[in-house]
């Protein structure tokens, strides 16, 4: 085996055994991937710098803009508050109202946002309305992955892929082109969360401090997820002055789910711990992107925009959705021949109308990106072309082609190897970013297509749909760590619930992929 081949195996395995242990942030990690390429040979300077300047990246980004936009008109409040039955309700009718809704918002919307906006109202309501909140919040964070499924922004995942697909040389995919398998998976998908999922999920485990006695006294309250880079982990809050550090105080602690009890400022601070702080309003804004906690929810935020505002943020991202779709069909560029009316070109105009209407803050408009999130995405494609530069996409792909031949011979090969690209794919997505279990598995796919001299698309689709299928684990998704924390879920209750989801998606993938883009 070739010294090039050896290596980016090395390499992976350490991107890998990094992104698993957090040891930094998924962008930094895949950095130092890359530079190791780079040292080795296998990658030029040019190609290193690449995804830097790629449309699907710099598209990621301006979403990012987007999604703050219509975040800050308040437009999803306001339909979240129509759809909550004021009155008592059960737990199926409740979720049938709320969650196809929301996974058509998340189509188009970043998911974080939309979660982090509507958890704890969804948890206020359930209170009020006498329903334990475990049964509503899992399965908000599963139909928002659901919606982002069926179209091209619906995941920065999708846009990585469609990147990745045009460096090769080939055609993107349209807006809706995920939507043909996309929708089915979401309408079984979210009929499994309306009608079952509230059997596997718990009841409340503890009962919650009250918190009302805060917000009289006009406290915010804010829930915050602990990271391995927190310089508290080991040590209790006695040892730790919170206060002196962050200027809050801590309220509670959950841990796995669990409201630690007795003398639990004098238990060492874990990894993953929920943290309950009492702060002021300044808190969010200050910490809001630091690498040491997640803020996963708060009660307070910036004052909502004007009427005028607020219909203009909703007519643009309608526009961009309709312009971008539009602008795919074939008389439109034939009317236009060299120009383009791609997602790219809608969401540049589109942010560009936001930020000088003031629709978000123009002055704050890096503070909305998650600039770890790009640095990810555009390292991700250095990699995938280090795994073809080396020759290690080939042979991988060798083995996952034996393996298909070995399970079906020639009839059933083609489902074979979507199963296996599928498995693997979702095993890495579970277990480090999204964005880099699409980096590794597209070489792979690529690779298979080359070998057999099939059409690629339909592997280029199962990884978009495995690389966003993270249900198993709180970690697979951020949207699952952030309702963790303010659910009180364990472990175990990701697994429950959404393992059985995991092989839905699985099995409908396999065999409806083929059917839509022949492999052959």
């Amino acid at each position: 085996m070739e010294f090039s081949v050896l290596f980016v195996a090395f390499c992976l395995v350490f991107m890998v055994w990094a992104l698993i242990a957090d040891r930094l942030k998924p962008g930094l990690i895949l950095f130092t991937c890359v530079v190791m390429m780079l040292c080795a040979g296998i990658l030029s300077p040019k190609e290193c710098l690449e995804g830097f300047s790629n449309k699907g990246m710099i598209t990621v980004a301006l979403l990012f803009l987007v999604s703050e936009g219509v975040r800050r008109s308040g437009i999803l409040e306001r339909i979240i508050l129509n759809l909550l039955p004021q009155k008592h309700t059960t737990v199926t009718k409740a979720n049938a109202k709320l969650l196809p809704t929301i996974a058509a918002l998340s189509a188009f919307l970043n998911n974080t946002p939309v979660v982090v906006i509507f958890a704890p109202i969804i948890k206020n309501w359930a209170r009020k309305v006498g329903l334990s909140h475990t049964k509503f919040l899992i399965p908000l964070s599963y139909a928002t992955v659901l919606g982002g499924i069926c179209t091209l922004i619906g995941t920065s995942t999708n846009l990585v892929v469609d990147g990745l697909i045009q460096e090769s040389g080939r055609e993107g995919m349209s807006m809706f082109e995920l939507g043909k398998v996309g929708i089915i998976i979401c309408l079984v998908g979210l009929a499994y969360l309306i009608f079952y999922s509230h059997y596997l999920l718990p009841d409340v485990r503890e009962t919650e401090h009250d918190e009302e006695e805060y917000k009289s006294a006009g406290v915010h309250l804010v829930e915050i997820v602990l990271r391995s880079r927190f310089p508290g982990i080991g040590k209790t809050l006695r040892e730790f002055d919170f206060y002196r550090h962050y200027g809050a105080h801590v309220h509670s602690i959950h841990r796995s789910g669990v409201l630690l009890n007795g003398d639990w400022q004098n238990m060492p601070l874990q990894n993953h711990d929920t943290l309950l702080l009492a702060t002021d309003e300044k808190f969010v804004q200050t910490y809001q992107e630091t690498t040491a906690f997640l803020i996963s929810s708060y009660d307070a935020d910036n004052q909502p925009l004007d009427h005028k505002k607020r219909y203009l943020a909703l007519i643009l991202l309608v526009l961009m959705i309709v312009g971008a779709t539009v602008g795919e069909l074939p008389f439109v560029r034939e009317a236009v021949p060299g120009f383009k009316f791609d997602m790219f070109f809608f969401v540049c105009v589109t942010t560009v109308i936001m930020a000088w209407a003031k629709i978000f803050n123009p002055r704050r408009y890096s503070k909305y990106i998650s600039w770890d999130v790009l640095v990810t995405i555009a390292c991700a494609f250095a990699i995938s072309k280090g795994m073809q530069n080396s020759g290690f996409a080939d042979q991988i792909a060798d083995i996952i082609i034996a393996c298909a031949d070995a399970i079906g011979q020639t009839e059933h090969g083609p489902y074979a190897m979507l199963a296996i690209l599928f498995l693997i794919t979702n095993l890495f997505t579970e277990l480090i970013t999204n964005n880099a279990a699409a980096a590794l598995a597209f070489p792979l796919a690529l690779a298979v297509a080359e070998k057999l001299g099939v059409n690629p698309m339909p592997f280029f689709i199962c990884i978009c749909v495995a690389a966003s299928a993270a249900f198993s684990t709180p970690i697979g998704y951020q949207t699952n760590l952030l309702v963790q924390g303010i659910g009180g879920y364990r472990f175990t209750d990701y697994v429950k619930v959404g393992l059985p989801l995991n092989i839905i998606v699985f099995i409908i993938s396999v065999f409806v992929i083929p059917i839509i883009w022949p492999i052959r």
